[in-house]
């Protein structure tokens, strides 16, 4: 199935200029939703994995499925204030100003094999925040995994190092 063609595209949102990508359209879409899944659960089967951490809110709808498929847990990687016990927060650069997530401090246990999980990778801040709360908990990250990539925004520099995997690319 050609997932990239149940993508609606909606011109100047959220502001003029941004073609923005919106992934409502594959969700509602039964054949394309478990596509979706059913191919992202294919490309990490094997790769032994100890949990997922889902950015939010999107990496919740994909990476939720997707921890279920794998038999493993799932850790939610959070804004600010949204978590309930103890946590760890890590700022990234947004274009104007910063952002900030966090992890609960026992997410994450010495040496746990974590895939990071997101809807979409752009300029890959959210990812590489994520990846670094993983990190500091003693975690290893195996992998961060896309629905969609704008490559054009080269997201995947900031997360050299790490194995990038997208269902889908966009070139502009």
């Amino acid at each position: 199935m050609n997932l990239a063609s149940t993508i609606r595209e909606v011109p100047d949102f959220p502001k003029e200029g941004i073609l923005f990508y919106d992934i409502t359209t594959l969700l509602k879409n039964p054949v394309a939703l478990k596509e979706s899944i059913d191919q992202l659960t294919a490309h990490y089967r094997n790769l032994q994995i100890d949990a997922i951490a889902g950015i939010e809110s999107r990496g919740f709808i994909f990476g939720m499925p997707l921890a279920y498929q794998l038999g493993v847990g799932f850790l939610p990687v959070r804004k600010p204030g949204k978590l309930p016990a103890k946590t760890i927060a890590e700022s990234y650069a947004l274009e104007y100003g910063t952002n900030t997530l966090e992890l609960h401090v026992d997410a994450v246990t010495e040496g746990q094999r974590i895939l990071v999980v997101d809807d979409l990778l752009a300029t890959g801040g959210t990812a590489q925040a994520s990846c670094k709360l993983v990190e500091r908990l003693g975690g290893k990250v195996v992998g961060v995994t896309f629905a969609i990539e704008l490559t054009f925004l080269k997201g995947r520099e900031k997360l050299a190092g790490y194995e990038v995997f997208s269902l889908m690319q966009y070139d502009a």
